[in-house]
């Protein structure tokens, strides 16, 4: 056999993993093995801590009727945008159906966001701002419509949630602070309501538990595919819109008021809601992703799904990143410890091989 011989068969034979680094089966066992852990978690404490009934765990004979127009033009917006649960659930489900732990607790955030749905409905019915048949008619002019997901794939999707769910409970935050009178925006300065200050501190409280479960999901893909993951992460930051603007009705007037409100519009969605996110996820700033990304687009490997890790140190600190992840796999032992799974099958961290 001759040297050129020799050296094709060689590499024929050679892994495509490099040598202390995972294999692609290894990190998505990993993935899967941590979303059913974290999943678990999530439902005991939710179950727990946040278990309330749209219906009969607010005074909403005792709200205000009296509310200025522009407040319950949010409300309205607020309720209209909750319309497409069942979309949100079902179009994202069939993305996610193979991940047992990420499916069902998407299941689990679906019946969590079906009550906001009752909640944000019972708001606009007891403010009087609507007529019980108007609502039932916009309802039905609303659910004629249906939300497509702005990408078809779960890494994206991940990203995705991660950015709305932050963006939802700013604007549900920013609305409890005009329903506690403590809003200095022109028009708002009568707007007091205690029971809308209990329905906004609720429902932030769940957006605040969804965004940390996709949050740590999105940590994971950031740790074990980092190049995919920055570039997902890139195109949801580049193209994000928050769901259903392009079905809803008089949608730009409800993104109007909400902006002038200062509940949610440009300037909250970078420093509130990216900036925030972005240093959660361990990502040095916006400016630093997008050069990054840019760079490691002209970055050819070998393989194709691995990129110079020199790019990426800056933008992502990875030994943050790492360190989170541990965290979340502590979280979960000590979780299944109690529960005895991690008797059985227990979830063992595995560094991901990356030298940074």
């Amino acid at each position: 056999m001759s040297l050129n011989e020799l050296q094709s068969e060689l590499a024929e034979h050679r892994s495509a993993t490099s040598p202390g680094l995972l294999s692609i089966e290894e990190k998505d066992r990993l993935l899967e093995r941590s979303f059913l852990g974290l999943y678990r978690w999530y439902v005991s404490r939710s179950q727990k801590t946040r278990n309330w009934n749209p219906n009969t765990d607010f005074d909403w004979k005792n709200m205000r009727t009296d509310h200025s127009e522009k407040l319950n033009t949010i409300l309205e917006g607020f309720f209209a945008v909750e319309q497409y649960v069942p979309d949100y659930v079902f179009k994202l489900l069939r993305v996610i159906r193979r991940s047992y732990g990420r499916s069902h607790f998407h299941i689990r955030w679906g019946s969590e966001e079906e009550k906001h749905s009752d909640m944000w409905e019972n708001a606009l019915l007891f403010s009087r701002f609507r007529t019980p048949e108007w609502i039932e008619n916009y309802k039905y002019e609303l659910r004629s419509k249906e939300y497509e997901l702005p990408w078809d794939n779960p890494m994206h999707m991940i990203f995705y949630t991660v950015v709305q769910e932050r963006a939802t409970q700013v604007n549900y935050l920013n609305t409890g602070l005009i329903a506690a009178g403590k809003s200095d925006i022109e028009g708002f300065e009568n707007d007091a309501d205690p029971v809308l200050v209990n329905a906004a501190k609720a429902i932030s409280a769940d957006e605040a538990a969804h965004y940390n479960f996709f949050l740590e999901g999105a940590r994971l893909y950031l740790y074990y595919y980092p190049a995919q993951a920055l570039e997902a992460l890139y195109d949801v930051i580049k193209f994000f819109a928050m769901p259903a603007g392009d079905l809803i009705p008089r949608y730009d007037k409800f993104a109007e008021v909400a902006a002038a409100a200062r509940i949610y519009g440009p300037r909250e969605h970078i420093t509130d809601v990216l900036d925030i996110a972005l240093a959660n996820l361990g990502i040095e700033g916006r400016r630093a992703l997008m050069r990054g990304i840019k760079r490691m687009r002209n970055v050819p490997t070998e393989q194709g799904d691995l990129h110079d890790t020199a790019w990426m140190c800056d933008m992502l600190d990875y030994e943050n990143v790492e360190q989170k992840v541990k965290q979340l796999f502590g979280r979960i032992n000590r979780y299944e410890e109690k529960t005895g799974h991690h008797e059985i099958s227990p979830l063992v961290f595995k560094p991901s091989g990356l030298t940074w």
